[in-house]
């Protein structure tokens, strides 16, 4: 469809139509900024996180805290942040663990932005597009109306199905930004849940036991 076709397309439906496609625009872009973001911030790495929480748990902390310096990824990040409030003698346990929660509360904060946007949408799109069919019904039978006894059936269908256009595309839009909303949210259920099991590593793992040549100095 050229430019010509898509702009006849969207007059037929009236201001409705051109809103929903606005915001199909706006679900597109959103989706495609979210799955960026969300691989930029490793959403769906943990391997390097996992390697590093079993040298802690094995005492090998200096190890474990050294591999995770300047990764970038979420779960990184928060392993690294809990392992050093948990070994900083300026800080109580309590302390240690409350900011710890602060600084995975801002990782998943990240996680999350943008999508009340695209569940705005999936909630709107479907009632701009019954405004333009009920809009265009009322035009249709208005129409009908004024024609009197020289009504043509073919002109009110015609009219019918130009109006039931909104309604098509209103969900057309809210269908994939729905499913979008529900996939990154369980991704970021994901990381929140992995969050929460590594910080509880960190903060439960033994203590190391000291060396033998320590132990005999």
């Amino acid at each position: 469809m050229d430019i010509s076709g898509l702009t006849t397309f969207l007059e037929r439906g009236g201001v409705a139509l051109w809103v929903i496609a606005v915001l199909s625009v706006l679900t597109l872009a959103i989706i495609l900024w979210r799955i960026w973001r969300l691989w930029r911030v490793g959403a769906w790495s943990s391997a390097g996180t996992e390697e590093a929480l079993r040298d802690w748990c094995n005492g090998r902390r200096d190890k474990a805290v050294t591999a995770l310096s300047g990764q970038c990824s979420l779960r990184a990040t928060l392993a690294h942040a809990a392992m050093c409030n948990h070994r900083s003698e300026l800080l109580t346990d309590a302390e240690a663990r409350e900011e710890t929660t602060r600084v995975a509360k801002s990782l998943l904060w990240d996680t999350r932005t943008g999508l009340r946007a695209l569940e705005l949408i999936a909630t709107i799109a479907p009632l701009v597009g019954l405004l333009g069919t009920v809009l265009g019904m009322i035009a249709a039978f208005k129409a009908l109306q004024d024609s009197g006894n020289q009504a043509d059936p073919s002109v009110l269908a015609g009219g019918i199905w130009e109006a039931l256009l909104t309604t098509a595309a209103g969900m057309a839009v809210a269908i994939p930004a729905s499913m979008a909303l529900t996939w990154i949210e369980s991704i970021a259920d994901r990381v929140q849940a992995d969050m929460e099991d590594t910080a509880t590593r960190v903060f439960t793992a033994p203590e190391p036991t000291p060396t033998l040549k320590a132990r005999h100095a």
